[in-house]
């Protein structure tokens, strides 16, 4: 009898895991005197982190405005700076703060694919 209960409390319940969240994707952007680049402009959404290259000679702050919105700390002349956001599907418009400099855009589709079997991941 004290088998039975044994055996009837081990494995009976289900948990199911839930799938890991893509990869951050690493994106690049280029801030010179006449526009913003991003790049890759078309990627999935999720977690992104954009390293920001200010190759303009004025001191800029790079906004993301579309379905969430990042902005970017001031980035000096000749500096590089960081933007850590979650995208999500849908259009961005990436302005630099300076009304000489023309903003880029990017095409954010649908969440990109799990990292759940991909191995030596943090």
């Amino acid at each position: 009898m004290v088998a039975a209960v044994l055996a009837a409390g081990c494995g009976a319940e289900d948990h199911p895991n839930e799938p890991r969240p893509p990869v951050p994707a690493e994106l690049s952007a280029k801030v010179d005197d006449r526009k913003v680049v991003v790049v890759p402009d078309r990627i999935g959404a999720g977690l992104a982190v954009v390293t920001v290259s200010n190759q303009s000679a004025d001191d800029v702050q790079v906004a993301f405005d579309g379905p969430t919105d990042a902005k970017s700390d001031e980035i000096p002349a000749g500096s590089v700076g960081q933007v850590q956001f979650e995208l999500e599907t849908g259009e961005y418009r990436i302005d630099a703060g300076v009304p000489t400099i023309s903003s880029g855009t990017m095409s954010v589709g649908p969440e990109r694919p799990s990292a759940q079997n991909e191995l030596l991941l943090p």
